[in-house]
């Protein structure tokens, strides 16, 4: 066991990669050295592990997503758009004097590539007093980033353990409905953004029969790299980095992790794949991303839900602002219910996520409603059309009488 309490100063902030990134064993040493270190803040993202925060650990997020949503009030979360996590780190308003920092093994010039974890570790490593390496011999090493020299860590830990797939839930007929509306979106040749679950997943089989798409994504799973294999996703017709996947993180199987090498995938730092003069570039940008709750005038609500945190603003307006301003269409798919509840509200359980005015379509499994240029008066009525049955009538007279048709 590593003993961080050489590394770490009470007050200090610490942070850590996310999702299959993570430096577990070095995280859950932190835990239990806490008691000899003092009081620390901590930055993460997607957790895969599940762990209650010992005394004096305060836990700091862009979002309440995977295992974070356990922890409810022992979390902080800071609303703010995915792109501006380098910005925030620069500034020192996220803790970022430690990192945590799960590697690949060095290669000939002694530099450890980041493999699938690039995202926000890439620019927060660079304003960070002190790293610390979990050099992995199961981490793939990747494209696109150039590393970190392995005389900058300050201890290392080295492990060979096989790195998570986050577990989903399989696709079922809802998200295959919703699928097949999203499919008629996407046109040959477009570069597209989509997130991690059972309806992205079903989203990327159901793009199995187009042609030359692009990707450039904050997370890639098994869909895109199946596309890649199978030659449906070859980048050709991207405006920018033509033939390459660009993203920041991967969550996929065993199998495709050890693939990664040899593909067309460059991992790039949250900076680049999130950016805005970068995602201006790409004229054909079609994103793809989920909701919580859409009211009846196109606002998207992907935080909060019955004053709990279950998400995040995350890349969600990064990406489609750019897609609905200067790419092809900003797209927000979701169930049309939440258990009996209609995710097609009146008005939107919590914060607004993404402006209506960067929402072009909205799709559930019952349709697709275009607003692109369409009057705030005509809107209820087309989003009341894809919502579930029994909830249409309450929605259109809720409508009329807030004045919203």
């Amino acid at each position: 066991m590593i003993d961080l309490r050489v590394h770490v100063r009470a007050g200090d902030g610490v942070w850590w990669g996310q999702a299959a990134a993570e430096a577990t064993p070095l995280v859950d040493a932190l835990h239990e050295q806490l008691a000899g270190i003092g009081d620390v803040r901590a930055f993460c993202g997607i957790s895969p592990h599940r762990r209650t925060p010992p005394d004096g650990l305060t836990v700091v997020s862009y979002g309440a997503m995977g295992q974070l949503r356990s922890l409810r009030e022992r979390l902080e979360v800071v609303p703010g758009h995915y792109s501006t996590l380098p910005r925030l780190f620069a500034q020192r308003l996220l803790p970022g004097d430690v990192g945590l920092v799960q590697v690949a093994p060095p290669g000939p010039d002694g530099t450890c590539s980041l493999g699938i974890g690039v995202d926000y570790s890439a620019d927060a490593a660079r304003h960070s007093r002190t790293l610390v390496a979990e050099v992995n011999h199961r981490m793939p090493v990747t494209r696109g980033e150039p590393g970190i020299p392995l005389d900058r860590f300050a201890a290392v830990l080295e492990t060979d353990r096989p790195l998570p797939a986050l577990p989903d839930r399989a696709p079922d007929e809802v998200d295959a409905a919703i699928a097949a509306h999203v499919a008629g979106l996407v046109e040959d040749g477009d570069t597209i953004q989509i997130g991690v679950g059972a309806l992205p997943n079903a989203i990327l089989d159901g793009l199995a029969g187009h042609r030359d798409l692009g990707v450039h994504s904050g997370m890639v799973t098994d869909g895109v790299l199946r596309l890649v294999e199978e030659g449906v996703v070859t980048g050709s017709r991207k405006e920018i980095d033509p033939g390459v996947v660009v993203t920041g993180m991967a969550l996929c199987s065993p199998e495709l992790y050890a693939s990664l090498p040899g593909m067309p995938v460059e991992f790039r730092p949250a900076g680049y794949t999130h950016g805005a003069a970068v995602l201006a570039r790409l004229g054909r940008l079609v994103s793809i991303n989920a909701a919580l709750q859409v009211d009846l005038t196109g606002q998207v609500g992907s935080e909060t839900v019955g004053g709990r945190y279950l998400g995040g603003v995350g890349g969600q307006a990064d990406f489609s602002g750019a897609a609905a301003r200067t790419g092809a269409r900003s797209v927000i798919a979701l169930r049309s219910c939440a258990g009996e509840s209609s995710t097609v509200v009146t008005a939107l359980d919590g914060p607004v996520t993404t402006a209506r005015a960067d929402v072009d379509v909205v799709v559930t499994e019952h349709g697709v409603a275009h607003l692109r240029g369409c009057p705030l008066p005509d809107r209820p009525r087309r989003l009341a059309a894809i919502a579930d049955p029994r909830h249409r009538d309450a929605l259109l007279r809720a409508a009329s009488s807030k004045g919203l048709r």
